[in-house]
């Protein structure tokens, strides 16, 4: 007897629990749809809008503490077109980011148990950050559409899709024209997705611009080029990874462009002048640079091996890896590397 009942025990639980899940759904339906009668329009009666987005909101709130995400996105879409009604736009964009956040958790709750799927949460969630956008920027409000285009191009990068990232980093940046540090910081997260992807063409066009546009609109000491504080910081950084991935593509002369010719040229032996180098390197960061562009030049594998450990404290995780696919183009050459 005791046997018989501890093999139908699990299955019985697993029956109350998806009874308890059936109830839940038929409750929320229930009150979803006794809220939106509210909203038909009846002869002599104006439909309270404003009653049933607060409803949809209280819904929303529910079923969200009772981790039913997606529902509560659900209640939160409705809300949103409630507040459209009302013209409410700060209203309808907190609605639809409300809304975006539960479908992308329902979507990675769903990847975390491995559970089969066609990728529908997430593409609501697309959506609603989509629209939200578009909302805060009819009410000229870019720095709230640039936050919430980086709030997506992170949690895709995060859930292994660079390549999808890239396009909403890119669509900050370009929000982010009145903050120079922050269209920059962006910018960078693009580079970096497209080194993950194996744009390494588009990677070395990303960090080019970077460094035009500290150069330009940087702040600078007073009679120099020189930039200053995170600027500086940001050209160093720009200059380690375009010198890397110039060595990594190996551009022939003829298609080499004038503004990547004349990084080279700062790093060739025959136009070494202590007095006219990089500035914004420490030195013993820029004579190991140039040291690399000697030994891939000379094809020397050996002292490249030498020169990566050397390097390898002065660099960030992501130049490291630029180095180390650097060295195996060097061992396995024809692309292999790459």
């Amino acid at each position: 007897m005791l046997t018989l009942l501890s093999v139908a025990l699990p299955g019985l639980i697993c029956c109350v629990i998806f009874a308890s899940t059936m109830a839940a759904e038929g409750d929320f339906l229930a009150r979803y749809r006794a809220v939106s009668n509210k909203l038909k329009k009846r002869f002599l009666r104006k439909p309270n809008v404003a009653e049933a987005s607060e409803q949809f909101g209280q819904l929303a709130k529910e079923l969200k503490q009772q981790d039913c995400l997606q529902y509560a996105a659900f209640c939160n879409l409705a809300m949103a077109r409630c507040e459209q009604t009302l013209f409410n736009a700060p209203g309808e964009a907190l609605a639809l980011t409300d809304a975006a956040r539960l479908f992308l958790s329902s979507e990675k709750e769903n990847r975390a148990l491995q559970a089969p799927g066609f990728d529908e949460h997430l593409q609501a969630a697309l959506n609603c950050y989509s629209f939200a956008i578009k909302v805060y920027i009819e009410m000229n409000q870019p720095v709230m559409a640039a936050s919430l285009c980086l709030e997506l191009g992170n949690a895709l990068k995060e859930m292994n899709r660079p390549g999808e990232a890239i396009v909403h980093y890119q669509r900050a940046a370009e929000l982010q024209t009145q903050t120079p540090i922050e269209a920059l910081l962006s910018m960078g997260e693009m580079a970096t997705c497209k080194i993950l992807t194996r744009d390494y063409d588009g990677a070395l066009s990303v960090f080019t611009e970077m460094q035009l546009m500290c150069q330009e609109r940087g702040l600078q000491l007073p009679g120099t080029s020189t930039p200053v504080g995170a600027f500086l910081d940001i050209v160093a950084k720009c200059e380690i990874s375009r010198v890397l991935l110039l060595m990594l593509l190996e551009p022939p002369p003829q298609k080499l462009l004038p503004e990547h010719a004349q990084t080279l040229e700062r790093y060739a032996w025959e136009s070494f002048d202590p007095h006219s180098q990089v500035t914004f390197l420490p030195e013993n960061v820029f004579l190991l640079l140039q040291s690399v562009v000697m030994a891939c030049q000379e094809k020397d594998t050996e002292s490249l091996k030498s020169l990566q450990t050397e390097l390898w404290p002065f660099l960030t995780a992501e130049q490291n890896h630029l180095l180390h696919l650097v060295v195996q183009e060097r061992i396995t050459p024809s692309g292999q590397g790459i």
